[in-house]
């Protein structure tokens, strides 16, 4: 079996930074990441990660973003389709 990438503590650590803490300079900017569609699907997973070091919280130039998952049904498309009838 194949040794994961990081610990479930190290997971856990990176799923709860807080953005209002972190030092944005620590962090990776997704524009550099360049992963190679060319790889399988597991590969390129396991490519983005090892370039982005944390995939739960990153740069976008300036802005700090920070990525969570509920455990829901409801898609992101359900979502972005509920907040666009609730502007109208």
């Amino acid at each position: 079996m194949e040794q994961p990438i990081y610990t479930e503590e190290q997971v856990r650590a990176m799923q709860n930074v807080d953005i209002r803490t972190v030092d944005p300079a620590g962090l990776r900017d997704i524009r550099d990441v360049k992963v190679n569609t060319d790889l399988p699907k597991r590969e390129r997973i396991l490519d983005f990660i090892r370039q982005i070091g944390n995939p739960y919280c990153y740069r976008h130039g300036k802005y700090v973003v920070k990525v969570s998952f509920t455990d829901t049904d409801v898609t992101l498309e359900d979502r972005m389709l509920s907040y666009i009838r609730s502007k109208c």
